[in-house]
């Protein structure tokens, strides 16, 4: 009997050790660790919001458009009801065979079946997204370009999500009769806040609707904050394969890019021609070309403008007038004066948005009499900026002071206050009575030119445009041309310095001056 009760005792210890050790194995097996770690609890996000983007008023920039996102235990009921509703099929038919909670975008707000959850979600970037070339784009939750990437880590830090957590078996199947918890993300007000003016935005943006390729940039005269920049053509970011393939290159920011100038140089000249003692009475006779060491140059009107001063010179734009009167410049004064004012240097907006420094000739380049006469006109290896263009501009509007362009006012943590404001910067690049002399001949050259497409119906303004040739030629062997003209109003009391370029556009009065027009206009609506 003890025999046997041994006996069995034995066998019984042997098939408890063959099981601890079966149950040993499979607890150990991935396949049990992930059904363990899916027993209990499933949270599904449903969306969020990252950091704001404010104008300098606080209006949004970004996150200021909705899309509905839809919750979905794919329960038979909740299947058929939501299927109406569903914006991409394919998309949701690839999640449903999973047969597990998953989100869709849907177009109704509401549903009746519990199975079914919508959340209202911001839109992070947007189809017709206002100031979109600044703002730039995200992918897979990542800043790619504009302020997006600028402010990557900060505005990445600041988040919110949408959550609902389901019930589930260790299937991972949602329990019946199991009510899931839902969590709305909360309101984000923290973000980084621009000097854009929104309303400015959309007045520059429907003006240059028209624009095939060029930018447009408005600055604060006093202060050289940017209250609208823009960039033509615009971009899908939806279908961002295409934009990158496009000839046009819609991408690029152009306001940051260099570009011939022509004409609108002919201001820095003037300055530095009064800075340095000459007279605004200074006189040349246009005859419609002029030798300048046996090289002939050609002034726009071939017969020329006649006797001319430096407000007609303006007002007609003679090139002979500027070639002739450059001769009498300093040439290393004339170097530095274009070098205060900003050319041939960047101008940093943010980290990652730096508009180009051009090209500045050298003084060396500007001792060659052939090369410092195209200069006096715009032409020949000077390249500048939309940006740099227009902080010239509120020099000559300010009194001469030049202020450095400003893009980011700073962070807010409360989306009503401004924290690491920088100030506000200025270089004096020429006295007073230069930048007085200066204004009077932009505001002639629109309101005594009886030809002029700039004058505006709402206020008083003044500009300067240019043709500036590219050196390219289309298949008639015709120039093609950039169409520029900067200006600034009110003339009594400047507030806004404007710089259109129509890109390869041709004339400047032809094509840059009726948005000119279209910006003061609508601002002074």
């Amino acid at each position: 009997m003890y025999k046997r009760l041994t006996i069995l005792s034995i066998i019984f210890l042997a098939l408890f050790s063959t099981l601890y050790m079966r149950t040993y194995v499979i607890m150990n097996t991935e396949e049990y660790k992930q059904a363990v770690r899916n027993q209990g609890k499933y949270t599904l996000n449903v969306g969020g919001v990252n950091g704001n983007i404010y104008d300098c008023n606080f209006k949004l920039l970004n996150n200021n458009t909705y899309e509905y996102l839809a919750a979905i235990n794919p329960t038979s009921d909740a299947i058929k009801e939501v299927l109406p509703y569903v914006k991409d099929r394919n998309d949701f038919y690839n999640k449903l065979k999973y047969e597990a909670p998953f989100v869709c975008a849907v177009d109704k707000d509401s549903f009746e079946c519990e199975d079914i959850t919508v959340f209202k979600v911001p839109v992070r970037t947007a189809e017709n997204q206002l100031a979109q070339h600044i703002i730039g784009y995200t992918q897979n939750g990542v800043g790619v370009t504009g302020i997006e990437l600028s402010f990557d880590k900060f505005l990445r830090s600041i988040e919110s999500k949408n959550k609902v957590i389901y019930n589930i078996d260790g299937t991972g199947s949602v329990l019946n009769g199991k009510e899931k918890m839902v969590e709305y993300a909360k309101e984000i007000r923290a973000g980084i806040v621009t000097t854009i003016d929104a309303d400015i935005q959309e007045i520059c943006e429907n003006a240059a609707k028209d624009m095939a390729k060029g930018s447009v940039v408005v600055m604060d005269v006093k202060t050289g904050e940017i209250r609208a920049m823009l960039s033509k053509p615009d971009y899908s970011v939806n279908h961002l394969e295409k934009a990158l393939a496009s000839e046009d290159s819609p991408l690029i920011n152009r306001p940051l890019y260099a570009y011939n100038v022509g004409s609108i140089f002919k201001l820095v000249i003037a300055a530095e021609a009064l800075n340095g003692g000459l007279s605004k009475n200074f006189m040349y006779e246009c005859t419609g070309s002029i030798d300048v060491n046996g090289q002939i140059f050609n002034c726009h009107k071939r017969n020329g403008h006649g006797h001319q001063d430096m407000e007609n010179a303006i007002i007609n734009s003679c090139n002979t007038y500027f070639i002739n009167l450059v001769q009498y410049i300093d040439t290393e004064r004339l170097w530095n004066m274009s070098n205060i004012l900003g050319f041939g240097r960047e101008t940093v907006l943010a980290n990652n948005i730096v508009a180009s420094s051009g090209n500045l000739p050298s003084v060396s380049d500007l001792s060659i009499p052939a090369e410092k006469s195209n200069f006096s006109f715009g032409q020949g290896k000077l390249l500048s900026t939309p940006v740099q263009i227009t902080t010239l501009t509120c020099a000559i509007a300010n009194g001469g002071d030049l202020p450095k362009a400003k893009l980011i006012r700073g962070t807010t943590m409360d989306g009503k206050t401004v924290d690491n404001e920088a100030e506000i910067v200025y270089t004096k690049a020429f006295s007073t009575e230069v930048a007085i002399a200066i204004q009077d001949y932009m505001i002639a050259a629109i309101n005594e030119n009886e030809d002029s497409n700039a004058k505006p119906d709402n206020i008083f303004a003044a500009g300067k445009t240019s043709t500036a040739q590219t050196g390219r030629y289309d298949e008639n062997g015709k120039d093609i041309c950039h169409a520029w003209i900067t200006g600034f109003f009110p003339v009594a009391n400047p507030e806004y310095a404007v710089t259109v370029l129509v890109e390869d556009g041709g004339f400047g009065n032809d094509e840059a001056a009726p948005i000119f027009k279209k910006i003061a206009d609508g601002i002074y609506k």
